[in-house]
């Protein structure tokens, strides 16, 4: 599936009524008790042990029961949690489908923006329905401790949301970053919804600084990652901010920026078929840098 049809799907009334049957989920182990899912939508962390399993993020409702027997491939135990790292509903989909089995944790800030509804790319995201919300929410951090190790969420404000979580797990040596880390090229930064450049550095920064450099790192989106796959995703982030700031600080417009190729070097990280262009990435961080935070700045196709 491509990040342009993927981006359909995020925004479009149509995506409900998509045609999932042919996405295919593919289990992948990853280290200690941890397994990874790949499917549509955000990478699926796993847990799997004598206590049952929990689950971190769980795609589109549509691939709920395609996701359950995936699990059901690995273990006959049961879901005990469901961990939401943000409220994006390729991430936070199958949640009333699998609240039926454990409760989900998530931060207060998810749980608010899905009971509320929201705008995603200037698009209206209806409130979510009751059973989909979590029942079990935090502010700073959570722990589930199940299957010999702590699985630790941990909130790290202003990032891809404002409501993002990473999740650790500890004694396996793995942590999922949810959408503050994706290996597309350039990150969709949510800043209608309270991300930010800043924030989202910060957490990576922070996360690296408490990583051992085996540790195995499932991204929100894309191939199993390491530390060295995070460490350039960061320099980059931060080697932008730096030029759009200078940009801005000389008064010059998003527009004279993109003329003036602001980001070159990167082309790589943005180019043609990218889910998110360099142009957009410029919007994005100029809209987010100058605290142009209503998003009309931020045309996706």
């Amino acid at each position: 599936m491509s990040w342009k049809h993927w981006m359909l799907l995020m925004v479009a009334p149509i995506a409900m009524a998509q045609d999932f049957s042919k996405v295919e989920i593919k289990v992948t182990k990853v280290a200690g008790t941890v397994y990874m899912l790949q499917g549509a939508g955000g990478n699926i962390g796993v847990s799997v042990g004598d206590d049952g399993i929990v689950v971190v993020d769980d795609q589109f409702a549509p691939l709920a029961e395609k996701i359950q027997a995936a699990l059901k491939g690995i273990t006959d135990k049961p879901v005990r949690f469901v961990i939401n790292t943000h409220w994006h509903f390729d991430h936070v989909g199958g949640n009333a489908y699998f609240q039926k089995q454990g409760p989900v944790l998530a931060h207060e800030n998810i749980r608010e923006r899905m009971a509320k509804g929201a705008t995603l790319l200037g698009n209206v995201v209806k409130p979510a329905e009751k059973d989909a919300l979590p029942i079990i929410t935090f502010n700073d951090t959570a722990s589930v401790h199940l299957n010999g190790e702590e699985i630790r969420a941990v909130h790290f404000p202003k990032g891809h949301t404002d409501g993002d979580s990473v999740v650790f797990f500890t004694k396996s040596n793995v942590v999922h970053m949810g959408d503050d880390f994706v290996t597309y090229g350039f990150p969709f930064i949510d800043i209608e919804s309270g991300g930010g450049v800043r924030g989202m550095i910060a957490a990576c920064e922070k996360v690296i600084a408490t990583l051992a450099p085996d540790v195995k790192v499932i991204p929100g989106h894309g191939p199993l990652s390491t530390v060295a796959d995070l460490k350039p995703f960061v320099a980059m982030l931060k080697d932008a901010t730096a030029r759009i700031e200078k940009g801005i600080r000389e008064g010059k417009s998003a527009e004279q920026l993109k003329r003036d190729k602001v980001l070159a070097g990167y082309e790589s990280w943005g180019g043609e078929g990218k889910f998110i262009t360099t142009d957009k990435f410029i919007d994005t961080l100029y809209a987010d840098l100058a605290g142009q935070k209503g998003g009309g700045l931020i045309k996706h196709n």
